[in-house]
């Protein structure tokens, strides 16, 4: 019986064992179905989810396209203003500067809850000059914080969904890969402005706070 035994197990193992390719690859392929689309790769537009959009720097005639997909806010992580191609009153804009090199837990916590407030409007589109560093940083902690994806899934998809430049991903997949994500969920549930209270925000706050008592 103990012979039998040992037979049937090497026998599953053996017929199984090309099996696990494959399903390695049915679950890569299940991870990509759920990327962003791309909308027009002319200025690297794609779709997150249906009230979220990440591109690259948009310009005047790009404006059209954003009017056909309702969006109702644009947050803007690159330096130069979208006041000088963006005309269209009905869309509102937030400009908060990133550098990718150096963002810290303060401006990605601003960032995402900037995000969440502005679609409660409608469809959002963020951006930055070319859609890939600073932007595919932020896509890939709103991934992360508020769609339960792993920060294996959020890098993987950062480098594989065709946003291009993975040569600029370094800075923003280190930030990724050290978050710590119990800190930063904190901060997020009870409003703090960064992780660390000795960021420069909170100590800020607390100067105000103490010259208001």
């Amino acid at each position: 019986m103990k012979t039998m035994t040992l037979r049937t197990l090497f026998l599953t193992l053996l017929l199984g064992a090309p099996c696990m390719p494959a399903w390695s690859a049915l679950q890569g392929a299940a991870a990509e179905s759920q990327w962003a689309t791309p909308v027009d790769k002319t200025f690297n537009l794609y779709r997150m989810q249906p009230d979220l959009y990440r591109s690259a720097l948009p310009n005047a005639v790009q404006q059209g396209e954003l009017q056909r997909l309702k969006i109702a806010t644009v947050i803007n992580f690159y330096q130069r203003s979208d006041s000088e191609w963006l005309s269209d009153p009905g869309i509102r804009l937030i400009q908060q500067p990133l550098h990718a090199d150096r963002v810290d837990d303060a401006d990605v916590l601003q960032a995402l809850r900037s995000i969440r407030e502005a679609q409660v409007r409608g469809p959002v589109l963020i951006h930055c000059k070319h859609g890939q560093n600073r932007t595919g940083l932020i896509a890939a902690m709103y991934r992360i914080v508020y769609q339960g994806w792993s920060k294996q899934q959020a890098i993987a998809e950062m480098r594989g969904a065709g946003f291009g430049g993975q040569e600029r991903f370094e800075d923003a997949e280190r930030y990724v890969r050290e978050v710590d994500l119990t800190r930063f969920h904190q901060a997020l549930a009870s409003g703090a402005c960064s992780t660390s209270p000795w960021a420069y925000c909170a100590l800020r706050d607390k100067l105000l706070n103490a010259l208001n008592e």
